[in-house]
């Protein structure tokens, strides 16, 4: 093998190395957001279940599960403060 196929066998190496370390991050968080946003649908499941009795229920899209993706339980809770309010 000569220096100029190292050269280059060396360059590509640390340049999937970049690569891949500039869009790991982001796909990390792309991640995070659909596991958040599928955790959020199963709790809007939970609470239609539970608010049947009660005649409450909140619409399961993907506008409601991603708002309780990126907020959380207190988007839960604005979900559910918006419907009795409405």
């Amino acid at each position: 093998m000569d220096y100029n196929n190292i050269l280059v066998f060396s360059a590509s190496i640390c340049f999937i190395f970049l690569f891949g370390r500039i869009f790991v991050k982001p796909l990390k968080w792309v991640l995070k957001l659909a596991l958040n946003s599928i955790l959020g649908g199963l709790l809007i499941f939970i609470i239609n279940c539970i608010g049947q009795s009660f005649n409450f229920h909140i619409g399961l899209n993907i506008f409601t599960s991603l708002l309780i993706g990126l907020l959380g339980l207190p988007g839960a809770i604005l979900l559910v403060i918006i419907n009795l309010l409405i």
